[in-house]
């Protein structure tokens, strides 16, 4: 089930309603309810894939309770292997069974050795690389003994399952939201409508920004021999905004509709295109997976204790797995790579923890040297970008080859001003809010109640009137 869907429009306020009329009852009354409505909503897609979301609630739940029971440090850690095998085992499987297939036969080819292995008709079930993190983070953490585990399947299965954030994020820790399942929730008005506002912004971002752009950049993508210089910088760009817009609009709507039932999920985005750094936009891009990386993976590795040689390990390591989990194509590790080599200067330096602050803190505009590093950081950010979304290596680097050459000084054949208006109109606002959780957020000062309602209505205004062919989230795929 899409956000940006009328199946959604329909189910969710139902669901509200069902959700707080149970209030007053027990609480596993409203657990219960949120884990059928999750079901609902994860099967709407194909509910074959409950089966799966089904078999790893049980194995991270039957590993976590016997993980509390035993004190022998080897069984533990068998147990953990289990749940790691299982998770990792089901995702590589459906995600990353074709790759290694196809590159294994490739690679014997090269050395005029021929091989049949058949490649799988495999369905990618929506959302495994989040919610197979998510149940780790689980299994990881009661295994560290940094919580204990929970005897109640329903209360965990709705952890699990929580549809709001279930197939794009954001990847919730079970130290914070598997807790909240066992807090009586009580309707907050206030958050709710903070709930709404900062919906309507993912929505703006999805529907608006995200969908406009995205018919530009898969145009100038496909046909990039066909284009100057100047227009495929700009489809990259258009790609920028779109999988920010995409990815950053999902979060934002679950975020919301997650305060709307009581709940407070991790910020999983923080205007990252107004980083002045690599790092910085690496604390701001997909928070939730980022830390993820890092807590799960970067400080079991040694983290930056060690000398030079392990930092830069640890640090390739992470940004090339980041890279291959997006996506089993060598244009994610590329991705994945390109990003640790901008992180190694910044790191080596010791000026990865440099921009802590919020760029322009208190002022206007930045300063010169700040919007020459945000403009140098987005840049970066660009490239990066091209191989991320082409189709293959060969794309990417003819794609590069013709930003760089003269054609780049050209009027560029494709323009659409309303988008472009659009982007600086996204950008302003986030500009101005900056300081603030999201863009509609309202905390630390109010407008007056004209120039606030008048913005809801202008922006539901603009998205009804994008509304159209229901665009699925660009990061369902991952």
């Amino acid at each position: 089930m899409l956000f940006n869907s009328i199946d959604f429009a329909i189910f969710l306020p139902l669901v509200f309603i069902l959700y707080w009329l149970l209030a007053n009852k027990d609480i596993k009354y409203q657990n219960l309810l949120i884990v059928v409505a999750s079901y609902i909503f994860y099967g709407w897609w194909d509910w074959r894939f409950l089966a799966l979301i089904l078999f790893s609630t049980v194995v991270d739940f039957t590993v976590g309770f016997y993980l509390d029971k035993t004190n022998t440090q080897t069984k533990r850690r068998a147990l953990l292997w289990v749940s790691i095998l299982v998770n990792l085992g089901l995702l590589g499987f459906f995600k990353y069974y074709n790759f290694f297939v196809d590159n294994f036969v490739t690679a014997f080819s090269f050395f005029g050795k021929h091989i049949e292995v058949n490649s799988l008709k495999i369905i990618l079930p929506v959302g495994i690389s989040f919610y197979t993190f998510q149940t780790l983070s689980y299994t990881i953490d009661v295994y560290k003994r940094q919580m204990k585990a929970t005897k109640n399947f329903v209360a965990f299965t709705a952890f699990v399952s929580f549809f709001p954030q279930l197939v794009a994020g954001p990847i919730e820790r079970a130290s914070n939201l598997l807790p909240q399942f066992f807090e009586k929730r009580k309707f907050d008005y206030n958050k709710s409508i903070d709930g709404l506002r900062q919906m309507l912004w993912g929505l703006f971002k999805k529907v608006v920004i995200a969908d406009n752009c995205a018919y530009y950049s898969d145009m100038i993508f496909s046909n990039y021999h066909s284009y100057s210089g100047s227009t495929l910088l700009l489809g990259v760009v258009f790609f920028a905004f779109q999988i920010y817009g995409d990815f950053s609009g999902y979060s934002d709507i679950a975020i919301g509709t997650s305060r709307l039932f009581g709940f407070h999920l991790t910020r999983n985005f923080a205007f990252p295109y107004f980083s002045r750094d690599i790092a910085e936009f690496w604390r701001r891009w997909h928070i939730s997976l980022s830390t993820w990386f890092r807590d799960y993976l970067y400080i079991p590795l040694g983290g930056s204790r060690g000398g030079t040689w392990m930092k830069i390990r640890n640090t390739f390591i992470i940004f090339i797995v980041s890279g291959f989990w997006h996506g089993a194509n060598w244009t994610f590790v590329i991705w994945g790579a390109l990003n640790a080599l901008y992180f190694l200067p910044v790191m080596l330096l010791n000026r990865n923890r440099n921009n802590l602050n919020i760029v322009a803190s208190g002022s206007l505009f930045p300063s010169f040297k700040e919007f020459i590093s945000i403009i140098i950081t987005f840049g970066l950010t660009l490239l990066a970008w091209v191989f991320f979304r082409a189709n293959n290596l060969h794309d990417a680097l003819s794609y590069i080859g013709v930003i760089m050459s003269r054609s780049l000084f050209t009027i560029p054949s494709v323009f659409p001003l309303s988008v472009i208006i659009l982007i600086g109109i996204l950008l302003v606002v986030e500009w101005f809010q900056r300081e603030q959780e999201h863009a509609l957020c309202f905390n630390k000062y109010k407008p007056h109640v004209i120039i606030r309602w008048g913005s809801y209505l202008t922006l539901a205004t603009i998205i009804i009137a994008f509304l159209g062919k229901e665009n699925t989230f660009i990061y369902f795929q991952f």
